[in-house]
């Protein structure tokens, strides 16, 4: 039997409309012809969604009892009995209660589609198992219902079913996806705007990386070698000269100038595995290139053009970015040009070659490689001095012996020599000794004797075949010397990196580390500085970690250094004590040090991430704690306004004693107080809700034009008596503010009441509107602050901060595009609110 298909409805969070995409679908296959049934649908309370389920068969759940409680599942027994062609099953992730003969219900969808069963589900991005980690970093919330990634990546179809965050918290608020007493800890947390455009992303990319591996299964099971351009990929070749920086940063800004495109950087090691290149110039390279959003990759390979184009066509790169040749005329001449080769071979991959100051210009002269490099000086000097002594030694025992020795073997015995010395010193010295014994063979044993004249032309052939022979074997033997050195350095080299990495994966601290790079170089100390950047004049070095004895405590102390030329350094150095290291030592040590730098900047980023952590903690508990307490308070708030008005509703009768009536009146202003206070503690409260809302971006806001005048009359009203004591002065022609017209009055009649507070009972409060370039601006002012007369006995200077209720107008009028801001020069109340200007309405004349 054929297995069935799987599709996948794909979403960013709970409430886009999976579901309802998935009912849609079953609906559409139903009206066609296709036999369907509803294997398991939760359509969570909502409507719409359980509307779009009427007309499909649906198989009854089955009731399972786990602890006491009575849970339904998917009767998978009863769906394969049934063997319908299409089943829809809701909640891929899904996890059965125990006791089901699965564990998670792919599972029950993978024995449907073992079936023949074509399954139609549904699936968040959130609990897709390599996602876990970062969906928990980005909301706070670990997932425990995760999905292979593999059980999604073998889906037949997969669908994202996709919505703005702000139409999602709308439908949010609505009550579209949760009950009304869920809605607000969801918006105050997980439904936050910036949380649900990260999800939105990452189901972007994760179903973009699927498209691209179904691309690439198609070009390959259809032999298509040629790029498709689908998107722009910009590969820059590297070689860990010093050009590779300028090379990046001209890769990264031809990336940036088409939307879409990516960036990958390609190192080429030779096959043999020595290493050829600066390993921190590498690494620093790598960390550039991983900052400017690229991907780093290494390969093997002896024809570098070749190795290039492989590369690109695997991953089907569009543009090759190379640095010019840094080789001489002569240099390019004899071995040719990389890019000129590359160019041949692209076929319709575009080269771009970068000039660069490292680039040979026209009279570069040819650099012979130094003759000690191969070995290193100890080996070489080593090989010269053994061939000063082996031969003329040689010479003067065959001398001795020349009666009984013939040419032959004379020869034989210097070639022998001239191996020696090549194994030892290199190729130098090997070149050196098989001119020198030619010469000698010649003076001191072919005829004419101590002349360096050949009479007999079989003396002249055996000493020219001496001399390429022992040429010939001396180069080779000096290559395989160099080539030896070479191989043991590297894996010297690369066990003292793999070491140290290893160690850094294991997570030791600093201490630890250092002492390990102190014992691979043999080192009495080392230890890691960092310099005081905020006294550049006078450099101050303090030590963030040291091994050994006696570490050095500045860089000038020591007798190595080991600076990290990176962003991440941080003025960061290393510098040990002990031995000289050579120049092959030290490209290594600064390696190790990049490590170390990474380490120590790891170390950093850790703890500033589990400070966040805390931060990010605490806040959310002073978050709900503030919810919690809002809606504690408002019940009893609530009741003690209540009562109170009952109490005022029964005053003293007017038949009450004399010596009553004060008193009762007395009672009754303080009544009065009381229910002030009580109902600006509510107003209190309700401010208190609105900055956390708005602090959550769940607090929407309605912009249109507003008419200020209107918004005026509201606050007057608001205010009722207490309005009389306002002085308004706006101009008479006045453009719209582009605002909230209930948030904007609510504001004014907040900032016009504190006013009116702070201002004497026989001075007025002032509200003064003027009109700026594209702003409207609003002033609001007690006696002192905001025109003549006194301040109220021991006011002070306020400024939006000073209180919850002048905070919130402050957020919301940001929140509306404007500014909120204290005017008063010294004691008093005096606030200035600016609001954009709406454009002006057009009248369109009457037919």
């Amino acid at each position: 039997m054929a297995r069935g298909r799987l599709r996948i409805y794909l979403g960013a969070a709970p409430g886009v409309g999976k579901t309802y995409a998935m009912l849609e679908e079953g609906q559409r296959l139903r009206a066609g012809g296709a036999d369907v049934v509803a294997g398991f649908v939760e359509p969570h309370g909502r409507r719409p969604t359980a509307a779009m389920a009427e007309g499909l068969e649906t198989i009854p759940r089955r009731t399972m009892i786990h602890r006491g409680a009575a849970f339904t599942e998917m009767d998978l027994d009863a769906v394969l009995a049934r063997r319908p062609q299409v089943a829809l099953v809701d909640e891929l992730a899904h996890t059965n209660v125990p006791g089901s003969r699965h564990t998670k219900r792919w599972q029950d969808v993978e024995e449907l589609l073992e079936a023949g069963t074509d399954v139609v589900t549904t699936l968040n991005v959130q609990h897709l198992e390599s996602l876990g980690d970062v969906v928990r970093q980005i909301t706070g919330v670990p997932q425990r219902e995760t999905l292979p990634d593999e059980v999604a990546r073998r889906a037949d179809q997969i669908e994202l079913v996709d919505l703005p965050p702000e139409l999602l918290r709308r439908r949010m608020l609505h009550g579209e996806i949760y009950p009304s007493d869920r809605v607000e800890a969801a918006l105050t947390h997980y439904f936050r705007v910036g949380n649900l455009t990260a999800l939105r992303e990452l189901a972007l990319l994760w179903l973009a990386d699927r498209v691209e591996e179904g691309l690439q299964r198609y070009r390959a099971e259809h032999g298509i070698t040629a790029p498709w351009e689908t998107r722009e990929r910009i590969m820059v070749a590297l070689t860990g000269g010093p050009e590779g920086e300028t090379l990046i940063r001209r890769a990264a800004r031809v990336t940036a100038r088409t939307p879409g495109s990516e960036l990958l950087a390609l190192h080429v090691v030779p096959s043999d595995g020595l290493v050829h290149a600066d390993p921190a110039a590498l690494a620093a390279q790598r960390a550039l290139v991983e900052s400017l959003g690229g991907s780093y990759h290494q390969t093997t390979g002896d024809d570098l053009p070749e190795t290039l184009l492989q590369f690109a066509e695997a991953e089907n790169v569009t543009q090759i970015v190379l640095g010019a040749s840094r080789r001489g005329r002569l240099s390019t001449f004899l071995y040719g040009s990389v890019g000129h080769r590359t160019i041949r071979r692209s076929g319709p991959i575009d080269v771009l070659v970068v000039t660069h100051e490292e680039a040979a210009g026209p009279s570069s002269p040819l650099r012979l490689p130094h003759p000690t490099r191969a070995t290193g000086p100890r080996r070489f000097w080593g090989a010269m001095l053994l061939a000063a002594i082996v031969l003329p030694a040689l010479t003067a025992s065959l001398a001795a012996l020349r009666g009984q020795v013939d040419l032959a073997f004379v020869l034989v015995l210097y070639l022998l020599t001239v191996v020696v010395i090549a194994l030892i010193g290199g190729l130098v010295p090997a070149l050196l000794s098989a001119l020198a014994a030619g010469l000698l063979a010649d003076y001191y044993f072919t005829a004419p004797l101590h002349s360096l004249d050949v009479h007999r032309t079989s003396d002249v052939l055996a000493l020219l075949v001496f001399v390429v022979t022992a040429l010939v074997v001396g180069s080779a033997s000096g290559t395989a010397a160099h080539r030896t050195y070479e191989a043991v350095r590297a894996r010297s080299e690369a066990r003292a990196l793999s070491r140290l990495a290893t160690a850094l994966m294991r997570g030791e601290d600093l201490p630890a580390l250092l002492e390990q790079v102190r014992e691979d170089f043999g080192l009495d100390a080392v230890s890691l500085l960092k310099e005081d950047t905020e006294h550049p004049a006078e450099p101050r070095w303090s030590v963030v970690a040291a091994a050994g004895e006696n570490p050095p405590e500045r860089p000038y102390d020591a007798d190595v250094e080991a600076p990290v030329d990176s962003p991440a350094s941080d003025g960061l150095t290393l510098a040990a004590r002990g031995r000289t290291l050579s120049s092959d030592d030290q490209l290594v040590l600064r390696a190790c040090a990049a490590q170390l730098v990474m380490a120590y900047a790891h170390g950093r980023l850790a703890a500033a991430a589990a400070e966040t952590g805390l931060r990010a903690e605490a806040e959310h508990t002073r978050a709900s704690l503030l919810l919690a307490a809002s809606r504690d308070l408002r019940a009893p708030l609530r009741a003690a306004e209540e009562a109170l008005q009952r109490l005022s509703a029964h005053p003293a009768t007017s038949n009450a004693p004399p010596n009553a009536r004060q008193p009762a009146e007395k009672d009754g202003r303080l009544l009065e107080t009381a229910r002030v206070s009580v109902r600006r503690a509510a107003q209190l409260v309700t401010d208190l809700d609105d900055l956390s809302r708005l602090r959550a971006e769940s607090l929407d806001l309605y912009l249109r034009p507003v008419d200020l005048d209107e918004v005026l009359t509201a606050v007057l009203d608001t205010l009722g008596p207490g309005s009389e004591r306002i002085r308004c002065t706006v101009p008479e022609h006045m453009p719209d503010a582009l605002a909230d017209a209930a948030v904007l009055t609510r504001v004014l009649s907040a900032l016009t009441a504190e006013a009116l507070r702070r201002t004497p009972p026989e001075e007025p409060a002032h509200l003064t509107a003027e009109v700026r370039p594209g702003r409207l601006a609003i002033r609001v002012g007690d006696g002192i602050a905001g025109g003549a007369g006194g301040a109220a006995p021991g006011t002070t200077a306020v400024r939006p901060e000073d209180s919850v209720i002048l905070r919130l107008s402050r957020d919301v009028t940001e929140a509306m595009g404007g500014t909120l801001d204290s005017v008063a020069s010294g004691p008093g109340f005096a606030m200035m609110l600016t609001l954009p200007t709406a454009p002006p309405r057009t009248v369109r004349p009457l037919a």
